[in-house]
């Protein structure tokens, strides 16, 4: 890419971010633009950022001073591309998939189980959580670019953070670099896609204070699907896993109010309904503790699987007090999760924010469960629509030698 044209000034000081969004997606090839900017003007003063402590202490510094507006480009630019082949044809249902795809590092075995699973290769239109572009280990691909050229979709990705690390737990031990440190949600299309837009949410946690170091928030991403004869609004949806309870129903809140009233509307996603607040180690370990007493299978059976009934009942009450429906767009009582503490990557992940003598009893409390808890994080909620057909795909995970994503993949059919 070269630097003539309006490219150029990417290098100026002091540009306007929502000036340099509309300069980055006038240019010839957006996405090749905004990642250039970001390769040549943000990841060199990375290792910059990462001597920062908090955020309060980043915002301070001057090269972030310098940079604020490039950064929050990067973290705004919604990034789109088209690669249909043929018009997708008018239908009476049309097939939605939600899937935490743990950022793209089994994109080969995503991909071939998108194209050749009864469910999945018929799924019209894939909201993808957990989304990679340019992190080391994911390959460095830009997953939801990569999965709609060779899906032949159309695509839209939003960042939520620039990494300063290469992730967490044993992510750390990663081969290479970052070559742009790009994480966040997308949607995949057979139909048009308009009106693409990012939905900010407030972070659970200081994500520069902690061990997994972050520019950005949590963002949904949410757009507009041209049917044929018929249009409906859509969000890729992820809810902050470091949050309280109330934390999450603040962040939907945030999504609903976005919606539009003169349309259906189905989200989907991985919305962390873990029933715990986990802003801090020490709300999760009461929290770990009062289930302990209330009787390990007796929360797994009654609360894990049913975060609607008591510990996430305020966000789930608040859907359907706007008018949403969930409970016939899922299936009730059936994990999408398999927290796995023999997993070196779960134990890893949890190991970043909960003291290492908590672990045994973890172990202690899953003794009749095989060291694994299943718990249910991924959904869907619709308006103006009836869902059918509501699937949980674990044979993706649970069935496979070397699992396609920790989280299940989640369908529905929707009629208008």
């Amino acid at each position: 890419m070269g630097d003539s044209g309006r490219g150029g000034d990417w290098r100026r000081h002091g540009v306007d971010a929502h000036a340099l969004i509309d300069m980055i997606s006038e240019t010839h090839d957006s996405v090749d633009a905004l990642h250039e900017m970001i390769r040549r003007r943000l990841v060199p003063a990375f290792p910059e950022f990462l001597q920062c402590r908090s955020s309060e202490e980043l915002h301070r510094h001057p090269r972030y001073q310098e940079l604020a507006e490039e950064i929050r480009a990067a973290l705004e630019t919604p990034q789109m591309g088209d690669f249909r082949r043929v018009e997708a044809p008018r239908k009476e249902r049309y097939r939605f998939v939600a899937w935490n795809i743990e950022r793209g590092t089994q994109l080969p075995g995503q991909l071939q189980a998108l194209r050749n699973d009864a469910f999945l290769k018929d799924a019209d239109v894939l909201l993808l959580v957990e989304t990679d572009a340019g992190m080391a280990r994911s390959g460095n691909v830009d997953v939801a670019r990569r999965m709609a050229q060779e899906l032949g979709m159309c695509y839209a990705f939003v960042p939520c953070y620039l990494s300063l690390v290469k992730g967490s737990g044993v992510e750390r031990d990663t081969p290479g670099e970052n070559d742009l440190g790009l994480h966040g949600n997308a949607i995949l299309s057979r139909y048009p896609l308009r009106d693409v837009r990012a939905i900010a949410l407030e972070n659970g946690i200081d994500k520069i204070a902690s061990r997994e170091k972050r520019l950005g928030r949590q963002t949904t991403l949410a757009g507009v699907v041209d049917f044929p004869g018929q249009s409906m609004a859509t969000a890729s949806v992820h809810l902050c896993a470091q949050s309280s309870q109330q934390h999450r129903m603040e962040q939907m809140r945030s999504i609903l109010d976005t919606m539009p009233d003169d349309m259906p509307v189905v989200l989907g996603g991985d919305w962390n309904t873990s029933t715990y607040n986990s802003s801090r180690a020490f709300h999760a370990i009461c929290g770990f503790w009062l289930r302990v007493f209330m009787g390990v299978d007796y929360v797994i059976r009654n609360h894990y699987l049913y975060p609607d009934r008591l510990f996430e009942r305020s966000l789930f009450r608040m859907l359907e007090e706007r008018g949403y429906n969930y409970r016939d767009a899922n299936l009730a009582g059936k994990h999408t999760v398999l927290y796995d503490m023999r997993d070196p990557r779960a134990a890893g992940s949890l190991a970043e924010w909960v003291p290492g003598w908590c672990f045994p009893f973890i172990h202690w409390s899953l003794r009749n469960h095989d060291g694994r808890c299943p718990l249910k994080l991924d959904w869907f909620a619709v308006r103006g629509v009836k869902p059918e057909n509501p699937v949980v795909l674990q044979e993706k995970r649970d069935g496979s030698e070397v699992p396609l994503s920790d989280h299940d993949a989640v369908g529905i059919d929707v009629r208008g």
